[in-house]
């Protein structure tokens, strides 16, 4: 890969710099906007291109390919992530905090959580980086090797389906006025009166984390008993 910078045309206001110097950073912060503006459709190399002003081969001097520039959207994701509890919080504590970053992080990008969700991870990235703190941090707190991995997949298949709940209708289960369905618009009518405010998805994501960390602190226990018992 060339080290050798590209200019990129920006119009910017008087007595500042006309050209900005292509790289990696940059090519994945305009990525990462134009999928947010545009969905998975209107991402591509030629669009990042077009909207750098440079050619499409320009960024070949920076990034391989297209699921390159992914990984580097997601190290941008990533670096958002709430790792400082590991090492230092209880285990439950430390997953609490990576996991609300987590679904943040990624409900802020709403396009980006179906493609990034089954991108392998790069080795050496930063997302590698974070899942190796995540690992230790588990297996610190007395989670045996074989099981980690069910913890944080368990978790993960949570966290992205809060994500996608972040950005979907707020009043998706509103029955309206269907007789069929007097359950429902009892559930729903009393879930609206107990909000104050509160996001529906906010708190379902805050009561369904609570319940798995409950079950997960439950299970550690039992292996920690079993283990005295043998």
């Amino acid at each position: 890969m060339s080290g050798r910078g590209t200019n990129v045309q920006h119009h910017r206001a008087a007595g500042r710099p006309s050209v900005a110097v292509l790289s990696r950073g940059l090519i994945f912060e305009t990525a990462l906007r134009l999928l947010d503006e545009r969905g998975e459709n209107g991402f591509g190399m030629r669009e990042i291109a077009r909207a750098l002003g440079v050619r499409p081969s320009a960024l070949y001097n920076h990034v391989r390919s297209k699921e390159d520039v992914l990984d580097g959207i997601r190290d941008l994701i990533v670096a958002r992530f709430d790792l400082s509890g590991f090492g230092v919080l209880p285990w439950d504590e430390a997953l609490a905090q990576w996991a609300r970053s987590y679904m943040g992080s990624f409900a802020a990008h709403p396009p980006t959580i179906a493609m990034l969700a089954v991108q392998p991870v790069a080795q050496g990235s930063r997302t590698s980086l974070m899942y190796e703190a995540v690992t230790a941090g588990l297996m610190d707190a007395g989670w045996p090797a074989d099981r980690v991995f069910e913890v944080i997949v368990g978790l993960e298949s949570f966290i992205i389906g809060s994500a996608f709940d972040q950005a979907a209708p707020q009043d998706m289960f509103d029955p309206s006025d269907d007789a069929g369905l007097s359950a429902m618009r009892r559930a729903y009518d009393a879930r609206e009166q107990s909000l104050e405010g509160e996001r529906p998805s906010s708190r379902a994501f805050e009561r369904g984390l609570r319940v798995m960390l409950s079950g997960l602190r439950a299970e550690l226990a039992q292996l920690n008993r079993d283990t005295d018992a043998d």
